[in-house]
């Protein structure tokens, strides 16, 4: 099965990163809502892809608090070494459950959750300075930028362990391409039409 998992919530028809998003992406199905975490200035945890300026944000905690228990959740740092003051790898790692996942494409912030979290589901963005092989060492999943993922890449991630994921995928050509090559999710940000494409495939 391939997970549908929300990009941002459900960008395609509200804001990303709004909770208006998140509930959006619930009533369409999705089984992950993925989110951004930055910090601001004064430390606070917040949800939005670029460092936040003077507009209103969700802070993670309301983010949380929208999806518990209706949907799964994955969570990406973003830049978190900017933010090392600010600790936001252990500050949101205490606000996540057990079955919440957390992704970066930061190697130093993932080891440093797994040696907090071992049990904690990690997504390790590969490709851009990081082997499958080097994640294949306390990652979960590999996650695979669409214009790059290949299936060698996929065969590789497998035969090391590791779950494979493609972000950010919006065309139904694609998805179906995608869930024939057997990767075990894909980031959208139209999780409905992902969740009818994967269903007329089936």
């Amino acid at each position: 099965m391939t997970l549908v998992i929300a990009h941002r919530g459900a960008s395609w028809d509200e804001p990303e990163n709004s909770l208006a998003a998140f509930e959006r992406a619930i009533e369409l199905g999705a089984d992950f809502v993925e989110l951004d975490v930055h910090a601001t200035g004064e430390g606070e945890l917040v949800v939005a892809h670029d460092p936040p300026g003077p507009a209103r944000v969700p802070t993670l905690a309301e983010a949380l608090e929208v999806v518990a228990g209706r949907i799964g959740v994955m969570v990406e740092l973003k830049l978190p070494y900017r933010y090392r003051r600010h600790d936001l790898v252990r500050r949101t790692l205490a606000l996540l459950g057990d079955e919440a996942v957390l992704v970066s494409f930061e190697p130093a912030a993932l080891q440093a959750a797994h040696a907090l979290r071992p049990e904690l589901r990690l997504v390790q963005h590969v490709g851009f300075g990081v082997s499958i092989r080097a994640a294949a060492g306390y990652a979960w999943a590999a996650g695979f930028q669409d214009e790059r993922v290949s299936p060698r890449g996929l065969v590789a991630a497998r035969a090391r362990g590791l779950e494979t994921l493609v972000y950010t995928v919006n065309e139904p050509a694609r998805m179906r391409e995608l869930a024939g090559l057997g990767v075990g999710g894909i980031f959208s940000d139209r999780p409905d039409l992902l969740r009818r494409t994967l269903a007329a495939r089936a």
